[in-house]
């Protein structure tokens, strides 16, 4: 009790002098939150090193006050603080991530637009920028890019950029530029921007192979989530040739998807939308797109557009600022048990079931042929009456997103395909000449 007391007692100067300081700093609120993250106590003493680094030292309590003896001449002089243990090396993953990003991150930019709204779509929803309000004359909003070559082209996400009257790229040392829209890709959600400056400083960040990725390989994220700039996160592959809901409406047949999309854990959020996906290499393996979550954060599942469709939209973009996709038009969808035993087939059958036929599209002057009457193929009633795709130009057709897969990344407008099919329980081969698709329909 005796020691508790001689760590309250004070002066009595010393403690007037002590209210009146704190006092005083009660009213600035920068003391305020210092304090809250490193409070004072002023019944103890400064905090000493813990006892294990100060060998032969007294583990007790250290709290309060101790007697000073009037003679220290048979005391050792106390002991001196030491320093702290030195940091561990780094270890291998740790390095690595550090290298990745002293590597890329000076190549990834933040992009802030602002967007009037009478560009905006009439839904607009939120894939990464902020959902802006129709009342104001603008929008703001923000994403992420990273340095595509050494003319300045950055590429980003078009839904970054679609509308934008004004776009501002910073870099991580903090440069800013102006820049312009060279290309929007709706279908693909990408775009290509070039800054209006010299950016020859700044190395454009390789794009991998991403037909060669693997679900468990390493996936790192930078970008500018929530406005924080130069963010690294990190995961895996999680899952590979996803189909993602894509920007362009195609009317009463909904809207088009984006194919062989990459899924990763990794945590994307608002503002990493256009930022590069990257594997240990540092090297592009997409572009981060999209996540799927209930509250317009992280929840363990994003995608993003991968590299080789970066390769095949990237340069068309820069030279003519636009590219065109293939067009077929009809929908399907994956065989399951129902509609196998609906359509008497196999159970080991796979393919695309055709529901509907576009009137006038390739699919329709090729002959292909779709469900006799509309219906869910989930419910009890199956619609009957469609071909069953099974191939593409001999390439296997397990489900409808293998064929829509396909077309995107395979294909162009003019090309003509051969669609192998089972009807009536017969195979046979159908051909079709593919036009572009459709522009969105407002």
């Amino acid at each position: 009790m005796k020691g508790f007391f001689r760590g309250c007692v004070f002066p009595v100067a010393l403690l007037v002098l002590l209210v009146v300081v704190v006092g005083l700093a009660m009213f600035n609120p920068l003391q305020i939150i210092r304090s809250e993250l490193n409070p004072v106590t002023l019944n103890q003493p400064p905090a000493q090193p813990p006892a294990a680094l100060q060998p032969g030292s007294n583990t007790g309590s250290g709290n309060a006050a101790q007697v000073v003896p009037d003679d220290l001449s048979n005391n050792p002089a106390p002991a001196q603080p030491q320093q702290g243990a030195p940091v561990a090396p780094p270890d291998s993953e740790t390095q690595l991530l550090r290298t990745v990003y002293q590597r890329v991150n000076p190549s990834v930019v933040s992009i802030n637009v602002r967007i009037p709204t009478a560009n905006l779509p009439p839904a607009s929803s939120d894939n990464g920028p902020d959902g802006p309000s129709l009342q104001q004359p603008f929008a703001f909003a923000a994403g992420s890019g990273f340095v595509y070559d050494t003319a300045g082209d950055i590429v980003t996400n078009a839904h970054v950029v679609e509308g934008a009257d004004q776009v501002e790229v910073t870099f991580s040392d903090q440069t800013m530029m102006r820049a312009k829209v060279v290309g929007i890709d709706l279908d693909a959600d990408l775009a290509v921007i070039k800054v209006q400056g010299d950016a020859s400083k700044y190395k454009p960040v390789p794009l991998a192979d991403s037909d060669a990725l693997q679900v468990g390989d390493r996936a790192i994220a930078i970008g500018n989530p929530f406005e924080r700039a130069g963010t690294m996160t990190q995961g895996i592959v999680s899952g590979l040739h996803r189909t993602v809901q894509g920007l362009v409406t195609t009317g009463n047949q909904g809207s088009f998807s984006i194919p062989d999309a990459i899924q990763t854990d990794a945590a994307l959020n608002p503002g990493n939308s256009g930022g590069p996906l990257l594997d240990g290499n540092g090297n592009v393996i997409g572009v981060n797109e999209q996540i799927e979550s209930q509250v317009q954060q992280s929840s363990g599942v994003s995608f993003a557009i991968p590299s080789n469709l970066i390769k095949l939209v990237a340069p068309g973009l820069i030279k003519n600022g636009s590219v065109q996709h293939s067009f077929l038009g009809i929908s399907a969808v994956a065989l399951n048990l129902d509609i196998d035993d609906t359509l008497k087939v196999s159970e080991s059958t796979r393919g695309a079931y055709v529901i509907t036929v576009q009137p006038g599209s390739p699919a329709e002057k090729g002959g292909l042929k779709g469900a006799a009457q509309n219906g869910n193929p989930s419910s009890q009633t199956v619609p009957t009456g469609g071909d069953i795709i099974i191939g593409v130009d001999k390439q296997p057709v397990q489900n409808f997103d293998d064929l829509t897969t396909y077309l995107f990344m395979h294909t162009s407008p003019g090309q003509t395909v051969t669609l192998t099919v089972l009807r009536n329980g017969k195979q046979q081969d159908i051909q079709a000449t593919l036009v572009p698709r459709p522009r969105p329909t407002q």
